[in-house]
């Protein structure tokens, strides 16, 4: 896509589940979010499952923004996968991406809303966001296929045990 216009009022956001199209938030993901390259299909449509809102931008057929958020709906919130296609950024399209899911009702009254940014924070400073240095906490939890595999080898051992304590006993 090339930028041919800074006139960006045909372009509709859309919320709801069923306005995504998987194969372009991969596309738009792999083109313009370098710290989302390369997410698994599958992955991605679990995280966009259990996300409310989520909310992408469409010029025409295609998706130019997506955006998602969680919350428990009165403490906490965080926004997730905040993506601008890069020919179209620089008109407001990521601010008012962002300002629907502050206003969506999941969100809008929640006591504080959370974002991890790693190269935008002039973005979201300009949007009210705050820095704040007291949540740098996390836990990097083991990658759901090494989950998997260290479960089947241990039903394989036990299979194992299984097999050689009834050929002892036969």
């Amino acid at each position: 896509m090339k930028k041919i216009t800074t006139d960006y009022s045909h372009i509709q956001f859309h919320e709801g589940h069923s306005k995504v199209d998987i194969h372009q938030v991969i596309n738009l993901f792999n083109s313009a979010a370098i710290w989302a390259k390369n997410r698994k299909k599958e992955e991605l449509e679990i995280a966009i499952a259990n996300s409310n809102p989520v909310v992408t931008a469409w010029d025409h057929k295609q998706i130019i923004g997506f955006g998602r958020a969680t919350s428990d709906c009165i403490y906490r919130g965080t926004i997730w996968d905040i993506v601008i296609h890069q020919n179209y950024q620089g008109g407001g399209l990521g601010r008012k991406l962002v300002q629907t899911i502050l206003s969506h009702p999941r969100i809008c009254h929640v006591e504080r809303v959370y974002l991890m940014t790693t190269y935008q924070q002039k973005f979201y400073e300009r949007i009210g966001f705050e820095y704040n240095p007291t949540t740098t906490m996390v836990l990097q939890n083991q990658p759901i296929e090494q989950e998997l595999e260290l479960t089947n080898s241990k039903i394989r051992l036990l299979s194992a045990k299984q097999e050689m304590l009834s050929q002892n006993i036969g």
